[in-house]
């Protein structure tokens, strides 16, 4: 198997293990056919963020321990889905974006500017 590539063409560097993400909870943000939602942003939240999620339905803030899902808080490191950063960006609510963890796949949804406008400061 070949190597994830982040959409900068280097080799997918991790997102976060604390808390853990990605679709496969791998630390990364992987994905694969069975990756409907394309979770292969890697972005460090904001509150914001957060609220506008919450609002649009997808609650991220909130433990749900039955699922080992300890809540996010501004600052966590997590593997977003594509549309929802895309969305997030035209609501002017987007986090930023770490370019370097942030899967190749994503270019199909997300242009690579956007992305750009949105990385960690001190990244490409």
């Amino acid at each position: 198997m070949d190597p994830a590539l982040n959409v900068l063409g280097g080799k997918l560097a991790p997102c976060s293990t604390a808390p853990l993400t990605g679709f496969f909870r791998d630390g990364c943000c992987n994905t694969g056919p069975e990756d409907r939602g394309r979770h292969t942003v890697c972005v460090v939240v904001t509150a914001e963020f957060l609220a506008l999620s919450k609002y649009l339905g997808n609650d991220l803030s909130t433990p749900r321990p039955e699922f080992r899902f300890p809540g996010l808080k501004p600052g966590d490191r997590w593997c977003l889905c594509a549309a929802r950063f895309l969305q997030a960006a035209q609501e002017f609510a987007a986090p930023e974006v770490v370019l370097e963890a942030t899967h190749a796949r994503t270019l199909e949804i997300v242009p690579l500017e956007l992305l750009q406008a949105h990385a960690v400061k001190g990244e490409n």
